[in-house]
């Protein structure tokens, strides 16, 4: 269940009127790295796990709800930018307050052409915050990413986490609102503190690599393959030992002269790792099974009834 608290988690504050900024900041709102996609990422995610992992369920739950407080906090600051704008919208006087509040008559000319770019933010909704991005296209399920298997979901996450935080980052540098800076640097901490709790939960699911059940072909997991020319770079990304595997990197200079010398790589071989096709295929047993006798005695009813939350008796 929800229980809504009528105060923001964060005191957020404006120092005067910003259309502009109010515009950007829908970007937050109801573009695809907003806090509506967050939460609902993570609120979905927590479904596959509530049984099979309700460690991570909780955790996932508890990001979701902060989440829907942060989109709160949004169209709080969203709303605060356009004070007098509600009103205004329906007075056509050039002298009116919204062009004094806009700085004169040419910022205001320049609002009813932004008005015109993005009329459901300024007309129909009449000033309030409205599921779209900054330039109007409204907010999509597209935008959820989630794979049913919680170390990829937690690897989906942390990258959510980091646009988000990119996005926060870059919004500060188009305000000069002291006020609206810490709120905006207080939604861009908190996606830092997510990152490290995404991380955290996915570094405590051991084995967590690679993401599903199969593992890769041993003649192609440490394959690294030169595919343009020029000026070539070394790196820990093609040589040395891979970082989660341990195999060491096979640099393959001319790609194309080793697909044709290889049938097509059909006759590659296994080169720089222990891992055999016999090995691989003992291990995607043992990681099926294992994965499915979790999964079966985690959702299995008890006494032949399915239940999705305990409710102790107290008598």
């Amino acid at each position: 269940m929800f229980h809504h608290v009528k105060e923001l988690q964060f005191n957020a504050r404006v120092s005067k009127p910003d259309v502009r900024f109010a515009k950007l900041l829908l970007e937050q709102f109801g573009g695809p790295n907003g806090e509506l996609k967050a939460a609902m990422q993570y609120f979905v995610q927590a479904f596959g796990c509530r049984k099979k992992a309700p460690d991570k369920f909780d955790m996932l739950m508890d990001i979701a709800t902060e989440e829907f407080s942060h989109l709160e906090i949004v169209g709080a600051t969203i709303q605060m930018l356009l004070t007098g704008v509600n009103g205004e919208l329906k007075n056509a006087a050039d002298e009116s307050d919204l062009t004094k509040m806009l700085d004169g008559q040419a910022a205001k000319e320049n609002y009813i052409h932004d008005a015109m770019v993005n009329p459901q933010f300024f007309l129909v909704s009449g000033g309030t915050p409205t599921l779209t991005d900054s330039v109007g296209n409204p907010w999509s399920a597209s935008y959820i990413m989630g794979m049913g298997d919680l170390t990829a979901d937690l690897r989906l996450n942390i990258g959510a986490e980091t646009s988000a935080k990119m996005v926060y980052e870059n919004l500060m540098n188009f305000t000069d609102d002291v006020y609206v800076k810490e709120s905006l640097r207080f939604l861009m901490t908190r996606e830092v503190a997510h990152f490290q709790m995404f991380q955290a939960a996915l570094d405590s699911i051991q084995p967590n690599f690679p993401p599903g059940v199969l593992q890769g072909d041993p003649r192609f997991s440490n394959k690294y393959f030169n595919m343009s020319k020029g000026e070539d770079f070394k790196g820990p990304w093609n040589e040395g030992k891979s970082p989660l595997m341990g195999e060491e990197w096979q640099f393959v200079d001319d790609p194309h002269k080793r697909v044709r010398e290889t049938n097509g790589l059909m006759d590659e071989k296994a080169t720089g790792t222990d891992r055999t096709e016999k090995s691989v295929q003992t291990a995607n047993k043992k990681v099926s099974a294992s994965k499915k006798e979790k999964a079966d005695k985690a959702t299995a009813p008890k006494n032949g009834v399915m239940s999705w939350s305990v409710y102790q008796d107290k008598k």
